[in-house]
């Protein structure tokens, strides 16, 4: 299978596929790999998104002195090997699996050490739990537009009394039945994202997958002048009711019906310099082709009790590693979940290095403004 994005990759970024000994034959963006024996970083995208996500910092990183990898993560673009069924097995898409994915990479690579894991969104939690696992082989964590804790921990009742069942549900879990209470009664995404339908809506967007992507990206970007961001006080229905539609939708829409609204005009698409409709082409074009479900799975997996459960094992334990968190200012991903910027800054890692928001950027920040996350990169790294 050839490499995605050929006519929009810049000349020095090589298409690889790697057996990672975890079921996969992993997709991997390289830069950096002409001299062997260079430290390594490795970067991992979030959702709705790819390896290509990683296009702009790539050759800058690379020129740093760095071999760069960059794979697409289970379930995305041309990584192939897992269950994408809506009724496959979704343990495959626990938080430490996906781990286990990304070190089995690096064992195939023959590549003992990164200097540091880079993930953002969705790939965020997949680094923190890399560096929570494995510290000996991923040495440093920068944690880019989606707040990770740390293991999610046991529920206990402050009063002494037992836990109510619901009590024991995942906080979007919980104040989902609130948000159906609402006026005009509402829903979450990620509760949107685990049902059935959800893959088949995006397909079969009525504006079509390019134009769908093109108004999901838009709004979470700092080119919507909507994104009003301000901390959440509480897990409640009323203070996650105040989120976007592309988090808190109405209870009857699916994803595209919630994202149409704002579709952005033909002038602010053509002025669209970090992501023109060439390159927009690349995510509408793999989508197109092996669907959502495989993504929307890591949803499923996360809300999925048992599996969250099983992560409590871990609850308490830190990141022993330097650590940083980099958003876009602009980013209602960094105050999505009540209390987790707090929780991060002051719990993750024994050496945390700060919390720097990017001015001109959304969620998309290293798309947004590669330069600006590159310095803070250099700053780190350094």
């Amino acid at each position: 299978m050839r490499a995605y994005g050929d006519s929009t990759l810049a000349p020095g970024i090589r298409s690889r596929f790697v057996d990672n000994h975890n079921g996969l034959r992993i997709h991997v963006l390289e830069a950096g790999h002409e001299t062997p024996g260079r430290p390594v970083l490795l970067l991992l995208h979030g959702f709705p998104e790819l390896a290509y996500s990683w296009r702009k910092v790539m050759l800058p990183l690379a020129a740093m002195g760095y071999r760069v990898l960059a794979p697409d993560q289970r379930g995305y673009g041309r990584t192939t090997g897992s269950d994408d069924r809506y009724h496959g097995d979704l343990a495959q898409f626990r938080m430490t699996n996906l781990a286990r994915d990304m070190l089995g990479l690096l064992a195939a690579l023959d590549v003992p050490h990164v200097d540091a894991v880079i993930g953002h969104d969705f790939g965020a939690s997949v680094a923190g739990w890399s560096v929570l696992l494995r510290p000996d082989v991923f040495r440093a964590l920068v944690l880019m537009s989606a707040p990770f804790a740390g293991a999610p921990a046991i529920p206990t009742a402050t009063d002494g009394r037992t836990l109510r069942e619901d009590e024991r549900l995942p906080a979007i879990t919980r104040v989902g039945h609130g948000l159906s209470r609402l006026e005009p009664p509402r829903k979450h995404y990620q509760t949107y994202y685990c049902t059935p339908q959800a893959n088949d809506d995006m397909m079969r967007s009525p504006q079509g997958l390019h134009a769908f992507l093109r108004a999901y990206y838009h709004q979470k970007s700092a080119d919507w002048s909507g994104n009003a961001i301000h901390p959440l006080k509480a897990w409640t229905a009323e203070e996650i009711g105040r989120l976007p539609s592309y988090y808190v939708m109405g209870l009857a829409q699916d994803m595209p019906e919630a994202v149409a609204t704002s579709m952005p005009s033909p002038d602010e698409i053509a002025a669209c310099q970090w992501l023109p409709d060439t390159e927009l082409a690349v995510y509408a074009g793999e989508y197109a082709r092996i669907g959502f479900q495989g993504s929307l799975n890591w949803y499923r997996s996360r809300l999925d009790p048992a599996h969250l459960a099983a992560d409590q094992l871990f609850s308490g334990l830190k990141v022993r590693a330097k650590a940083c968190f980099i958003a876009g200012a602009s980013d209602w991903g960094v105050h999505q979940s009540p209390g987790a910027l707090g929780a991060m800054e002051s719990r993750l890692s024994t050496d945390w290095r700060g919390i720097h928001l990017v001015s001109g950027a959304g969620h998309w920040v290293q798309q947004e403004q590669p330069e600006a996350v590159l310095q803070h990169l250099r700053e780190f790294l350094r």
